[in-house]
Parts: structure tokens; C-alpha cells; sequence
């Protein structure tokens, strides 16, 4: 597959042979497995809520269990009564998950692919940037908006 490599102005230099691995199908799921992996290595995962044991005070039984008339109670941090505890609320955990070496190569292969394919991947002669300012960058990027 020919394809075309280009200067800093966004011009045509000349063109690149690419590799056969570039011209297969594009694996899909491995392409979702690997972007959820890398949404799930984000999460911090630090969520967490007390429960009746962890929130302060409540030691004491509030009343009596017999003579008041009152419904039985043991302590005042019970998940029923406002300011108690959480039932099966949200607990610190991990949620990263790790791909294999072959479906990382395999997902970054098929993200290669996919980009080829859609005609959105760019090969540049030279990237020299001179005095390393915002403008120069924003020139070379709208070079490149027109030429795709």
C-alpha cells in the first residue's frame, strides 16, 4: 500500500511503501477490550461510605428494651435511623485490568489499521519546530486540516 508522506507546509514530498500488517482486518473486540482496559486503569476506585460500625458514637442502647412503649432499639447508628450507617454501600477497590503483550501489540496493530483505513494517519518528513511556539504548531495543524 502507497502511501504519501508530506512537509511541515503540508505538501507532498513523496510516497512510502507500508507494511503487509497494515492491510488486515481490524479486530474490533480487541480494540474495545484494550479501550476498556485503559478507562478502567483510570478509575481511582476511592469511593466509600461508612457503615454502623465505622460511624462515630451509638454504643450505648438508647432506651430500655421493655417498659416504653417504644419500638425495640440497640443503638442510635443504626442504618434505619437518620445519621446511621450505610447497608452495602460503595467499598474501596481496584478496578484495573490488564491486557497480554500479544493483545496489547494486537490492539495497537488494529488501532493503526483502522486509521489507515479511515485515510485520518499522516506521515511527515520532518517535524522541526524553531523556536517552539504555539503559532508555529497551530500553522502546521491547519496545513494538515486542509490536506485531509
Amino acid at each position: 500500500m502507497e502511501w504519501k508522506i508530506y512537509n511541515m507546509q503540508g505538501e507532498e514530498v513523496g510516497s512510502y511503501e507500508l507494511d503487509d500488517i497494515f492491510q488486515g482486518e481490524v479486530n474490533q473486540p480487541i480494540l474495545r477490550e484494550a479501550f476498556l482496559s485503559y478507562q478502567t486503569n483510570i478509575r481511582q476506585g476511592t469511593v466509600s461510605t461508612k457503615t454502623r460500625g465505622e460511624v462515630s458514637g451509638g454504643g450505648r442502647k438508647p432506651w430500655p428494651q421493655k417498659g416504653t412503649g417504644r419500638a425495640r432499639a440497640g443503638s442510635i447508628r443504626s442504618p434505619l435511623w437518620v445519621g446511621g450507617g450505610t447497608v452495602f454501600g460503595p467499598r474501596p477497590r481496584r478496578f484495573s485490568y490488564s491486557l497480554s503483550k500479544k493483545k496489547k501489540k494486537l490492539a495497537l496493530v488494529s488501532s493503526l489499521r483502522l486509521k489507515i483505513q479511515e485515510k485520518k494517519m499522516f506521515i511527515v518528513d520532518e517535524l522541526k519546530v524553531d523556536k517552539g511556539k504555539t503559532k508555529e504548531m497551530v500553522s502546521f495543524l491547519n496545513n494538515f486540516s486542509r490536506v485531509a
